[in-house]
């Protein structure tokens, strides 16, 4: 998939093609300094979506979710690293359950091609409100979410706030809160901005466009599972 797709730097503006038998929906600018593409595949099971995340370095970070918004599997375009879910959860993270109740619970494991095992076990709650965002009408989340090593051992512990589409059937990033397994702590706004749609300005376009002074290149192995995961949610 990496292959695929086109990349952009600031010297070098280009509009996303998404890959054979894809077709893009939306492409939403987003605070952080990330622009993600989101698109739908004729292959993959009737609901699944798929993210690609843009930084001013280019493509970072994909993901495909199902209907019920369960992270099927995530890859970061960086370093290679993939996870998947596994079957048989616990508690599988159900979008549904979310609109019927206010609060859905979940309790799963994801596996890397390293072979390295991840249990996230969390919630996300409704909060009521209803917000416009660029013309897109969205509801706020509350969501905690720890993620521990096979072993048992806490690795990061996140809470904040989320937005939902109803009607594309996904996530978008909030403000939050995190700790990793060192004790370092992070506050962090994924908002979204703008969303454009086909036919409009700015769709495709693979160059983020807020808050890109603000960044900071990291590398500490405790920044890169935080920034996986906190992408996988979204």
């Amino acid at each position: 998939m990496a292959a695929l797709l086109t990349h952009a730097t600031p010297a070098q503006a280009a509009n996303f093609t998404p890959p054979q038998g894809c077709k893009l929906e939306i492409t939403v600018q987003n605070r952080s300094c990330t622009v993600s593409q989101h698109y739908r595949c004729s292959a993959d099971a009737p609901g699944d979506q798929r993210v690609t995340y843009f930084t001013r370095e280019g493509a970072t970070y994909q993901s495909r979710i199902d209907r019920e918004t369960r992270w099927m599997e995530s890859t970061n375009l960086q370093n290679g690293v993939s996870d998947v879910l596994e079957e048989g959860a616990k508690d599988d993270a159900s979008f549904s359950a979310l609109l019927k109740t206010g609060r859905d619970d979940f309790d799963f494991w994801t596996r890397s091609n390293d072979n390295e095992r991840l249990h996230h076990v969390g919630h996300d709650e409704l909060t009521g409100e209803k917000v416009e965002i660029d013309g897109v009408p969205l509801e706020v989340t509350r969501f905690e979410l720890t993620t521990f090593s096979e072993s048992g051992d806490v690795l990061i512990r996140r809470q904040g706030q989320q937005f939902i589409s109803r009607s594309q059937g996904r996530f978008y990033g909030g403000v939050e809160q995190s700790t990793d397994w060192t004790g370092a702590k992070e506050d962090t706004n994924d908002s979204p901005v703008t969303f454009a749609f086909p036919g409009q300005p700015g769709f495709g376009s693979t160059v983020p466009e807020y808050d890109c002074d603000l960044q900071m290149v990291k590398g500490r192995g405790a920044d890169i599972l935080r920034q996986l995961l906190k992408e996988a949610r979204t």
